[in-house]
């Protein structure tokens, strides 16, 4: 484990685990954390099959650290945004896949970073808020793309507009948490997650982390035709032919029903 002032980086096998690492600020995003969250994910790439990322302290982000803000120019601000876009597109169509876990406020810019991920872990401590509309501003950091895709366009309008607050099973039932967990498991509950998903062959990887979030924006025609590309590319593949050749000799996993709760 190597301890930045800002983040916390651990290689656990094929999984980098990231941590933002200001909790006395909740760790809320400045400009040096959106550096150090995109320096993370880039040696991340070179290193790891999958990333984790999570929060020091009490929480996972309380978002944009507004006492360090300051008023700037328009034209400032909007670059400002666009390097929000790029550090959480760095994580989103990145190389490997990630997963945020949550536990405690996930707000305004930390949720536009857990968001980002691919799936999301949260523990029943978890809350959800977008509270830049009561504060006189809009959002900055890919929300208007990546919440309103996981929940809908009405529901952001309303958690925007009336500083709605959800707690983590409403954030389950409307799409924004994959993975509902106990207090204190979102972290080892999402690494073990992580390193299942890193043994996924690089070929089907490529089609979910590449092809899947751009299938959603084509047309019909056009998305059912890059299905089938990445259905021919990966099923010609060296791993596609050996675990087929598992499952056909009753070597491979077998699918069965979710597990149920001790009764």
């Amino acid at each position: 484990m190597e301890k930045h002032e800002l983040m916390v980086y651990a290689l656990e096998g094929k999984v980098a685990v990231l941590g933002l690492n200001r909790a006395a600020k909740r760790n809320a995003i400045n400009d040096a954390v959106i550096a150090a969250i995109e320096a993370a994910v880039e040696r991340a790439e070179r290193e790891a099959h999958a990333i984790v990322i999570y929060g020091h302290g009490p929480c996972f982000c309380a978002g944009l650290d507004l006492v360090e803000h300051e008023m700037r120019p328009a034209e400032e601000v909007f670059h400002h945004s666009r390097s929000w876009h790029r550090a959480f597109r760095s994580l989103r169509h990145g190389r490997i896949p990630a997963i945020a876990a949550l536990h405690g406020a996930t707000i305004g810019g930390g949720l536009e970073l857990a968001a980002a991920c691919h799936l999301r872990v949260a523990d029943r401590s978890t809350f959800f808020a977008l509270p830049e509309g009561s504060r006189g501003i809009y959002v900055g950091g890919g929300a208007s793309v990546h919440v309103a895709r996981l929940i809908g366009a009405s529901r952001m309008a309303d958690m925007m507009l009336t500083g709605r607050v959800l707690d983590a099973q409403a954030g389950e039932r409307i799409g924004l948490v994959n993975y509902l967990v106990d207090e204190g498991e979102a972290l080892s509950t999402a690494v073990e997650l992580a390193r299942k998903i890193a043994e996924t062959a690089p070929l089907t990887m490529l089609g979910v982390l590449q092809a899947l979030p751009r299938i959603q924006d084509m047309s019909e025609d056009d998305g059912l035709f890059v299905e089938s590309l990445m259905a021919a590319l990966s099923q010609t593949g060296p791993e596609a032919a050996e675990r087929l050749a598992d499952f056909a000799q009753k070597r491979g996993a077998k699918v069965s029903g979710p597990k149920r709760p001790a009764e």
